[in-house]
């Protein structure tokens, strides 16, 4: 019988001390993983809300995503027609107006105010800037010309604006991010 007594002492021992290690590493990284998680302020600038109600059709607004512009179109029914008719093969990026707006929302375009050719800010959000050949948007850096659904249509951009990630909160607000 003291045979057995001293196995179980020394088995309670080691689940003591692998307990303790066990306890004393959690507690080493919990500060560590902890410290990785974003600020309240890097937090606060991961979204962005925007009210719509005040933007006419036919009329863009510019705002600010991280640190990066974005224009916000509300389209007219002549601007979706026109858009609508241009043969999505003929695109050098091929996408759908559809594809770049919401259901249910499709006079709502947003996309980010960033030329995707070299980084520029294309005209055409602001009042009386120049929209380009195609009624969209024009990059006078190197003179990439967008339709109304923010698509390439003419000059060295690669691809269409980006459209980022959002969602109606309401008929009238969104969140971008």
């Amino acid at each position: 019988m003291a045979e057995g007594e001293g196995v179980r002492r020394r088995d309670f021992i080691n689940i003591a001390a692998v307990s303790a290690a066990g306890i004393g590493g959690v507690a080493t990284l919990v500060p560590l993983i902890s410290q990785m998680a974003p600020s309240k302020d890097v937090l606060a600038e991961s979204t962005t809300e925007l009210d719509l109600s005040a933007i006419e059709p036919g009329q863009a607004i510019k705002a600010v995503f991280r640190k990066q512009p974005v224009f916000v179109r509300n389209l007219t029914p002549k601007e979706i027609q026109e858009a609508n008719a241009v043969p999505v093969s003929s695109l050098r990026d091929p996408q759908t107006l559809a594809e770049r707006t919401k259901e249910g929302h499709e006079n709502w375009l947003v996309t980010m105010g960033v030329c995707t050719h070299l980084g520029c800010v294309p005209l055409g959000a602001g009042e009386g800037e120049n929209r380009g050949e195609f009624g969209g948007y024009f990059c006078p850096c190197h003179g990439s010309h967008y339709d109304t659904a923010a698509r390439i249509r003419k000059g060295p951009a690669p691809t269409n604006l980006v459209v980022p990630d959002y969602t109606f909160n309401s008929d009238t607000v969104i969140v971008i991010g």
